[in-house]
């Protein structure tokens, strides 16, 4: 998905917390949605198709995606 970002609105997640730990934020776009890490906002940013994030929210949600980000962060 080819998506221009430098007009896109970020929120905070309701999820991050005030101590620096687990900031991410998201972007509404015209198709989908797009995540990045708040403390490096130029850093690389994921961005999905309407339904390609209702699997990834549903995925987290259900525990599924967990255990590979712990195995990643290693």
């Amino acid at each position: 998905m080819d998506v221009d970002l430098d007009g896109a609105t970020w929120r905070k997640s309701t999820y991050s917390n005030g101590s620096g730990g687990n900031c991410v934020e998201v972007a509404d776009l015209p198709n989908g949605r797009a995540v990045r890490d708040s403390e490096h906002p130029q850093g690389p940013m994921l961005v999905f198709a309407t339904d390609q994030w209702r699997t990834f929210v549903q995925g987290i949600k259900a525990g599924s995606l967990r255990a590979g980000l712990a195995d990643s962060r290693k």
